[in-house]
């Protein structure tokens, strides 16, 4: 029982860090544009981080816990060596200022662990393949997204001073960013979610997980899990909010700068046209149940306004940075996932 309750503390841990590491995506604009002092805009994002479980049901949750490893190979080991994957390739990344994608450190724990554990046959094809097909879908849809909303902003702003436009996007702005922080935590803390469901309901969680499942489980809750059914317990998802917004509070500063500063630099106008349409492009996503990376998202936003403007305007050796970021994620994170199972397993 204990070995459980230390696993959901890791999981939520990964979910603080989590938005420790991609705080930047919520408030980067909003800070870059000088719109919110930093503090006010980390206490902004955070407070829509929270109440984003009213408004988007489970269905991320769902790919995550039961649509990317065969729940029936799913154990407290599998979980340890996928969550120490995400934490430590999240904590590497910010350490080093890249805004690589959370979501896809924990999908790549997960396949690096259930691997190791049971070889291919743990994992489902089909969830993988949806997942992977955005981190090119993602960022494309952020840039296009913003590109036609950039258009018709600059074109309607176009008969107005810039005093007038800009006093008015610095009003606006507070709105898109309410807008993306709201689908950042509508997206992201139900990866953590899927993990926790996933260790309290797996084929071989056991007796082990029992005086948990008990606990944090509804009796509804219980029996659609007995029927068969993924079940998110409303606890979960209230753990996995509260700590998804506790990390945005946190900051992780060295990647909001990278973001909000050196890709290009940004008016309020252009940060409510990225913001919009990240938000826009993950609200999409979320809808879908797909697991979307926000950083690949509101990078792609980011930079198709940007080059909008022109594209000499865009840093491009710092987006390149970024996108080899993107790409070693699931891999490094796998790595590291593999090793941590392995460890476990050899010293216990």
């Amino acid at each position: 029982m204990a070995w459980i309750i230390f696993l959901i503390a890791l999981a939520l841990f990964f979910d603080y860090l989590n938005g420790f590491h991609d705080a930047a995506n919520s408030v980067s604009t909003v800070i870059a544009t000088r719109v919110l002092s930093p503090r006010i805009a980390v206490w902004w994002a955070a407070f829509f981080n929270f109440i984003a479980f009213l408004i988007f049901h489970t269905g991320v949750a769902k790919t995550i816990g039961a649509g990317i490893v065969d729940i029936n190979f799913v154990d407290s080991t599998l979980v340890f060596g996928a969550l120490c994957g995400a934490c430590g390739w999240n904590l590497i990344t910010w350490w080093w200022g890249l805004p690589s994608s959370s979501s896809h450190a924990l999908i790549g724990g997960l396949i690096g662990a259930a691997l190791v554990k049971s070889g291919p046959a743990a994992l489902l094809y089909g969830g993988i393949f949806k997942i992977v097909l955005f981190i090119f879908v993602a960022p494309l849809l952020g840039f296009v997204f913003a590109t036609i909303i950039g258009i018709i902003v600059f074109n309607l702003c176009s008969p107005f001073s810039h005093y007038k436009v800009d006093t008015f996007f610095r009003k606006a702005e507070l709105f898109s960013a309410a807008a993306y922080s709201l689908s950042y935590g509508g997206n992201d803390a139900q990866k953590t979610m899927g993990i926790i469901s996933m260790l309290l309901l797996g084929g071989l969680a056991g007796a082990e997980a029992e005086p948990i499942r008990n606990a944090l489980l509804s009796h509804t809750e219980l029996a659609a899990a007995q029927a068969g059914e993924f079940v998110v317990p409303l606890s979960v998802v209230l753990m996995c909010q509260a700590a998804l917004a506790l990390g945005t509070l946190s900051g992780g500063w060295k990647i909001v700068k990278t973001m909000g500063q050196k890709i290009t630099r940004l008016r309020p106008v252009d940060g409510f046209c990225a913001e919009s349409a990240g938000g826009l492009s993950i609200i999409l996503a979320s809808i879908l149940g797909i697991p979307v990376s926000t950083t690949h998202t509101i990078t792609g936003a980011i930079v198709g306004i940007g080059s909008l403007r022109r594209l000499s305007g865009v840093h491009w050796g710092v987006a390149k940075r970024i996108v080899w970021a993107w790409f070693i994620t699931i891999p490094a994170a796998g790595l590291i996932a593999a090793l941590a199972y392995q460890l476990k397993v050899w010293l216990f």
